[in-house]
């Protein structure tokens, strides 16, 4: 077991426990909305479902990495792949809605661009550690 898979399994198992706070602090008082204005919670609010497909195969990911078993680069792509795709989903709201702008008098949106960079990296390096442990163990090779 490599120590960088250790140290991605970590931040996988954190991705997922992140994930779920933002949900609970989301729904419970609104502590990570940037703005309370109705298009953006609907925006924000078709979210949970994905994330929480996102945060599962980062919880599976981050197991099979960290007890080294050859199924867990196969759950990384998917984890990989998932925190990649809601980062540009993310990224291209927050760019056409000038959501950026808001950083500066806005602690919630200064949360949002360190979810957006964290989501990008994660996702990055998930697939391409993911890519070459799934290399090395082909199925049924």
């Amino acid at each position: 077991m490599r120590l960088a898979d250790r140290i991605l399994a970590a931040l996988l198992f954190a991705g997922a426990a992140v994930t779920a706070f933002y949900w609970w602090s989301f729904f419970s008082g609104g502590d990570v909305m940037v703005l309370h204005a109705r298009w953006y919670r609907a925006f924000e609010s078709s979210f949970p479902v994905a994330d929480g497909w996102m945060a599962l195969c980062m919880a599976a990911a981050g197991i099979g990495l960290w007890r080294g078993e050859a199924w867990g680069a196969r759950a990384g792509l998917l984890a990989g792949s998932a925190l990649l795709y809601l980062a540009a989903m993310d990224i291209t709201f927050d760019v056409e809605n000038g959501m950026y702008a808001l950083a500066a008098g806005n602690d919630a949106m200064k949360f949002e661009i360190f979810i957006n960079a964290a989501t990008l990296a994660l996702g990055l390096w998930t697939i391409l550690a993911a890519w070459r442990a799934a290399a090395a163990n082909p199925p049924g090779g």
